[in-house]
C-alpha cells in the first residue's frame, strides 16, 4: 500500500522544476524501480504532453510509465491504463494538454499541479489494487 504521494508530484510541477510527466514518474521512481535521474531523463521528452500540447496529458504519460516498470505485464498496465485515463476524463473534461489548458478555447479545465496530482490519485488507487 503507498501512502499517497500526490502533494509531493503536483509541488514538483507548481516549483516548475519537473515537467509534468517527470512529476508524476520521479515520485514513483523508488516504486518503478529506477532512479530519480532515470525518471528525469525518461519522462523529459513529455512536458507540453505527448506532442508538445497537442497529445495526452504528461501526468496521464507519467503515470503510464510507472504502471508499465511496477506491472511488467501489458496487459495488466493497458487496463489500468484505461481506467486511470477514464477517471482523468471524467474529473476534468478532457485528456488531452491543449484543452486542459484552454489553448484555442480560452477555457482553463485544470491547472498543470491539479492535472499531476489528479494523475497521481489515479495512479496510487490502481497500484494499491
Amino acid at each position: 500500500m503507498i501512502n499517497s504521494r500526490k502533494e509531493i508530484a503536483a509541488e514538483k510541477k507548481r516549483c516548475n522544476s519537473h515537467n509534468c510527466a517527470q512529476a508524476v514518474l520521479h515520485t514513483y521512481a523508488d516504486v518503478a524501480g529506477i532512479t530519480e535521474d532515470d525518471a528525469l531523463n525518461i519522462a523529459g521528452a513529455f512536458g507540453g504532453g505527448m506532442g508538445n500540447m497537442e497529445g495526452t496529458c504528461g501526468a496521464l504519460v507519467g503515470a503510464g510509465l510507472v504502471l508499465g516498470l511496477v506491472n511488467k505485464d501489458k496487459v495488466k498496465s493497458k487496463k489500468q491504463m484505461r481506467q486511470i485515463m477514464t477517471r482523468f476524463q471524467e474529473r476534468n473534461g478532457a485528456t488531452q494538454c491543449k484543452l486542459l489548458k484552454g489553448v484555442g478555447t480560452k477555457v482553463v479545465l485544470r491547472a498543470c499541479p491539479d492535472c499531476v496530482a489528479d494523475a497521481a490519485e489515479f495512479l496510487e488507487e490502481e497500484l494499491n489494487q
